[in-house]
């Protein structure tokens, strides 16, 4: 079985990180601007295109072979 390109598991983990920064933004903003101001929407929606665009790229990557299943959990 090849092993995954070992960037790969990088940029995931930066997407994850990502995810969760913006989720912990909009947290932040909703507590201290109360709904006075749109910044909690904006994290909010630039979480919901880093998940899009990491699912694409994990998507992306199997198809070009870059990262490959495990089976882990299939029986």
């Amino acid at each position: 079985m090849p092993r995954p390109h070992p960037t790969m598991k990088i940029i995931v983990a930066i997407g994850f990180i990502l995810i969760i920064a913006s989720l912990g933004s909009a947290l932040f903003f909703l507590m201290k601007d109360k709904g006075t101001s749109n910044r909690t929407v904006h994290a909010l929606a630039f979480r919901v295109g880093f998940s899009i665009a990491l699912f694409i790229l994990l998507l992306t990557a199997y198809r070009l072979g870059y990262i490959q299943p495990t089976g882990i959990g299939l029986r």
